[in-house]
């Protein structure tokens, strides 16, 4: 829920550079959820295979929080 919470947020904000930073903190929650995935693995709540395709799906995630981040360079709103 955080990352999703984090981009609306900082799109409410007035500049890209509140938004970037949002979206970075977006990038953190991702990050948190990646090793909540291996802890939950680790700890035989979630088996291999669910936990590599839930991590495959927040690495996907990552990346476009990165393109967006990439995207939203240079200028202001």
């Amino acid at each position: 829920m955080s990352i999703p919470a984090n981009i609306a947020e900082g799109h409410s904000r007035h500049t890209r550079a509140d938004y970037r930073h949002f979206i970075s903190v977006a990038k953190g929650s991702a990050a948190e959820v990646e090793t909540f995935l291996y802890l939950a693995r680790d700890l035989s709540y979630l088996d291999a295979p669910t936990a590599g395709q839930l991590l495959s799906l927040t690495t996907e995630v990552r990346k476009m929080l990165t393109a967006l981040a990439q995207s939203l360079r240079g200028g202001t709103r």
